[in-house]
């Protein structure tokens, strides 16, 4: 072949080469699918974190919405479509918004405020937000111009929910379902009067009736569950959180059990969990041909939750994919947790919408209503009797005209200063939200109490010290003692067994003697597992909040008790 042919035959070649890698490369370009990518913002249990500053310190605290705030216009410079959304208990849980929803109740919620001003999508009602009652619920869900999210809330005796159970949002192209859930264990919790007319139905089921309406007559590509719920097991063995009411969390089940989600945003539990991934065990069926079927499983659901008080904030990126049918398709997702840090500067347009919030609520704090002749702490309040835990007992009984108090170390870092005493310190001792409730029950009854109150501790092993036995699965606050009787906590004893040497006035408590017990509406509506409280008649109610009862004591007597009477120990561990 003479040269001037192989340059010919070179040429063709190559020009075949190149019509082929031309063909290659539009069929290629034409190959691949549109795409998105979509981001999720997730807030929850902010618990009313507006600026960060512990109130009943006075000092600063690395959390709250002026920060958060930072955190999500950050991300909307990339992402200006993301979602915002947040799962709940948010106007309670400091003095800024008790002092809002009690003493001044006029201008509008402060949370809802900031909310606004960040333009959430949604907010999934939680147990906390009827802590003062429906009327000051209603105010604040009506000056919030995002809905307030529960599939599961009720009105009573009707098949009507009473909040909004979802919204659909579009975002580039992607028709995007948020269904509200709340823990239904607020029976538990409150006082009637602050549900009134309402019901809270089981969330399982609640979901696999509600999923399915977004997917099928709403049509949307991806399933967002925003719950005011969290992790009800122990990953590790699959058993259920011990004080935990009946339902209280659902979170494993509903991923497991319930088809068609992609996403839960997890809250309640005051928990970090950037990232969790949780196998649903449904599968759907495909009609390939004829009578055959093919069994395929759903995807796996992500959760994620943002533990507590704005301190981080859950961030959920989703991409997805146009199938061949046109619809799109879940190719990748993740979740991660971002916190608030030092170095996050706090948002000045939240910050100038609730200052006024914050002065007033310094000014009430700092008011000076006593007096103590030294220096009074919480710590270890629950390994031994403290001044400060009889303090509210002292209150507890005078108030509630009873014969034997009840209370739970709130808060271990609780202290009254030696000499001025404000009501910043006070308030501090007492964080909840509780009233005031006297009952009648049996020597047998109380004991029964402390027994279940004693499980705080776990199953005696010889040489380990009070912090290594303790049942961490159990909230402190669930951790009652009881003043008005003398009493032995034995933790070598076993579980039913370990109230030891119970007295009354000195001789030992009768199974069958009648006493005026006081606690909190909270243990009388059965809150950590108290069930012995639950039917007790109720011989004394207080509308008055704890709180207010012993800042008013100190402020009526001026001096603070600085001495406890040590009527309770643990025995049998150090």
């Amino acid at each position: 072949m003479n040269q001037k042919k192989i340059g010919a035959a070179i040429g063709l070649v190559l020009v075949a080469i190149a019509l082929g890698l031309s063909t290659f490369t539009e069929n290629h370009v034409h190959a691949i699918a549109p795409r998105v990518h979509l981001v999720i913002l997730s807030t929850t249990d902010m618990h009313g974190r507006v600026f960060p500053i512990d109130y009943y310190t006075n000092k600063y605290d690395n959390v709250g919405i002026t920060k958060v705030a930072t955190l999500v216009k950050e991300a909307r410079k990339n992402d200006p479509d993301l979602l915002l959304v947040d799962s709940g208990d948010t106007i309670q849980g400091t003095p800024l918004e008790y002092f809002h929803n009690k003493r001044n109740n006029t201008p509008p919620d402060p949370m809802m405020l900031a909310m606004n001003a960040l333009r959430y999508d949604s907010m999934t009602v939680g147990n906390h937000e009827y802590n003062f009652g429906l009327q000051v619920l209603e105010k604040a869900r009506r000056e919030a111009k995002f809905p307030w999210l529960s599939a599961n809330t009720y009105d009573a005796g009707k098949s009507t929910t009473h909040y909004q159970p979802y919204i659909v949002k579009e975002v580039q192209g992607v028709r995007i379902g948020v269904l509200g859930l709340t823990t239904p264990g607020i029976p538990n919790w409150e006082n009637k009067p602050n549900y009134e007319g309402l019901e809270f139905h089981e969330t399982v089921s609640e979901a696999k009736k509600w999923v399915p309406v977004l997917r099928d007559k709403e049509r949307v590509d991806v399933v967002v569950i925003a719950m005011h719920m969290g992790i009800e097991e122990d990953l590790r063995t699959g058993q259920l959180n011990p004080s935990n009411v009946p339902n209280e969390n659902a979170a494993i089940a509903i991923a497991r059990q319930v088809p068609g989600i992609d996403v839960i945003l997890m809250g309640h539990t005051h928990r970090e969990v950037p990232s969790l991934v949780v196998k649903n065990d449904v599968a759907r069926i495909i009609a390939i041909g004829g009578a055959t079927q093919q069994f395929i499983p759903y995807e796996d659901v992500l959760l994620t939750q943002a533990n507590r008080w704005a301190s981080h904030v859950a961030r959920v990126d989703l991409y997805l994919e146009k199938n061949g049918s046109g619809r799109w398709q879940m190719m990748a997702k993740s979740a991660r947790t971002i916190p608030v840090t030092e170095n996050t500067a706090l948002d000045p347009e939240i910050a100038l919408l609730t200052t006024s919030y914050h002065k007033e609520t310094q000014d009430w704090l700092s008011k000076a209503i006593g007096e103590s002749s030294a220096e009074l702490t919480a710590q270890q309040c629950r390994f031994h009797d403290t001044a400060i835990i009889d303090l509210i007992q002292r209150v507890q009984l005078e108030a509630g005209h009873a014969d034997v108090s009840m209370a739970a170390c709130f808060n271990e870092q609780a202290r009254i200063p030696q000499g001025e005493v404000t009501v910043r310190d006070i308030a501090g001792l007492y964080e909840y939200e509780n009233t005031l409730v006297t009952v009648e029950l049996t020597g047998q009854q109380l004991k029964d109490a402390l027994e279940h109150s004693a499980r705080y501790f776990r199953e005696y092993q010889p040489g380990k010290s009070l912090n290594e036995l303790v049942d961490t699965r159990i909230p402190g606050f669930n951790f009652d003692v009881a003043q008005g009787v003398s009493y032995d906590l034995d933790l070598t004893k076993p579980f039913g067994q370990r109230i030891q040497n119970l007295k009354f006035k000195g001789q030992p408590l009768s199974p069958t003697q009648k006493l005026r017990v006081v606690t909190n509406n909270y243990r009388v509506n059965g809150g950590g597992g108290f069930t012995m409280f639950k039917n007790a008649p109720v011989v004394y109610r207080s509308s008055e909040e704890v709180r207010e009862l012993i800042i008013d004591w100190v402020e009526k007597h001026k001096t603070v008790p600085t001495q406890a009477d040590n009527n309770w120990r643990i025995v049998g561990a150090q």
